[in-house]
């Protein structure tokens, strides 16, 4: 924990890397990356590596959970692949903007892209599958299922008849032989979750998967979920997708407090809030045309909107101080909130997407963590109100990362 009660994130090791792929180098090897290390800086020149002269980028690679894969502290996420059905209020990228989207994030140095059968109903699953085709096998794809794929009565839940017909239809879309990461993408309470889980397991033991997790659960779907593959010996989730932002911290309540407590892996999705952090959405001024929310995508709700002007206000104010987009600045908080392994950033242009991976360079201040920490803060419910008024001196470090600002500043 840092002076002002924050605890600090996961544990993470930094690779420069100039995202050259060495078959894009006389006499390289296809598919292979490489990091840049002192010894090949262009001529002592900081930023510039020798053997590819491209800009160095400073990613970071964070342990997932308690398992031993190492992913990129950000994630590209692909809902915007196919513009199909309800998805096109989101975007329509084909697959030549996929191909270019995907070669800016390698460069950049991300290792992960996230997709989900149900985005434009497998169209993104397979616009993404093509894209990747041929790439290096250091790539990893997450997946999920829990949604309607179709007419039938089972086409849909998390029961093992659905679970094992998902993952196969992806692997198919996807033109792959294994899952990387593949989330259970909402909670089933009509399916038990030994039934669930064992179809997780044997997907695991049978090489369609490589690990699992589980994504919009409650904190007592997670605990139940782990207590049910401890007792039956099955392969355990070691992540979650959740949504969190400047917007919306309630994952601090309960999420991101198991995350610590229980060694679970965290990826944030719209970390944005849909947009609505961008710096377009300002007080008193007309919605920008051609986005979600013009387009009533409905996620996420707004509660409070002079909060979220407020928070905006706050945004604008440091990235203009900086001469960056209110989107880096948001996109960094929660690349360095405590508990989150990656962030998944999404864009309909390229544009948007080369300014949100500006994101992975930047450092924010205490003072602009503090600033945007006040703004955005969530209240304190029971019982974290009694528990940090009465149990101070017992908690852990998963109940501080809700309470250790509020009790920091009591003891100012």
């Amino acid at each position: 924990m840092d002076g002002a009660g924050h605890l600090v994130g996961p544990p993470s090791v930094r690779l420069s890397g100039c995202g050259t792929r060495m078959r894009d180098l006389p006499h390289g090897r296809s598919g292979i990356h490489h990091y840049c290390t002192p010894s090949r800086l262009r001529g002592g020149v900081p930023g510039l590596c020798a053997l590819s002269g491209r800009r160095i980028r400073n990613m970071q690679y964070r342990q997932l959970g308690r398992s031993g894969l190492r992913i990129s502290a950000f994630t590209l996420g692909t809902m915007t692949f196919g513009g199909k059905g309800n998805f096109a209020k989101t975007g329509n990228t084909d697959l030549a903007g996929a191909s270019r989207q995907i070669d800016l994030c390698i460069d950049a140095g991300i290792n992960m892209f996230d997709t989900a059968d149900i985005y434009s109903t497998g169209v993104s699953e397979e616009i993404l599958g093509a894209a990747l085709k041929g790439r290096s096998a250091d790539v990893m794809v997450t997946t999920k299922a829990r949604f309607n794929m179709g007419p039938g009565a089972n086409d849909a839940g998390l029961s093992r008849y659905h679970l094992v017909s998902a993952c196969e239809a992806s692997l198919k879309r996807l033109g792959r032989d294994h899952i990387d990461l593949y989330y259970l993408h909402e909670w089933d309470g009509q399916t038990p979750l030994d039934e669930t889980l064992e179809a997780l397991d044997t997907l695991t033991r049978a090489g369609k998967i490589r690990y699992a997790g589980v994504s919009n659960f409650s904190a007592w779907h997670i605990m139940k979920a782990l207590a049910t593959a401890e007792r039956n010996r099955l392969i355990a989730p070691v992540s979650q997708q959740i949504y969190y932002s400047l917007q919306g911290r309630e994952a601090e309540y309960e999420l991101l407090p198991v995350a610590v407590d229980q060694g679970i892996g965290v990826q944030v999705w719209s970390p944005l809030a849909g947009g609505l952090l961008s710096g377009k959405y300002r007080r008193g001024k007309p919605q920008p045309e051609g986005t979600r929310q013009i387009e009533k995508w409905g996620e996420p709700p707004v509660y409070d909107i002079e909060k979220l002007y407020d928070v905006v206000d706050v945004l604008v104010s440091i990235a203009e101080s900086r001469g960056i987009s209110a989107a880096q600045v948001a996109l960094a908080w929660v690349a360095q909130r405590p508990a989150v392994t990656s962030v998944l950033i999404g864009a309909r242009t390229e544009a948007q997407l080369v300014d949100n991976l500006k994101a992975i360079d930047l450092s924010l201040t205490v003072e602009e963590i503090s600033r945007l920490d006040e703004a955005s803060a969530p209240p304190i419910l029971y019982p974290f109100w009694h528990q940090a008024s009465t149990a101070s001196d017992r908690l852990s470090a998963a109940d501080l990362l809700l309470l250790g600002p509020t009790l920091a500043k009591k003891k100012q």
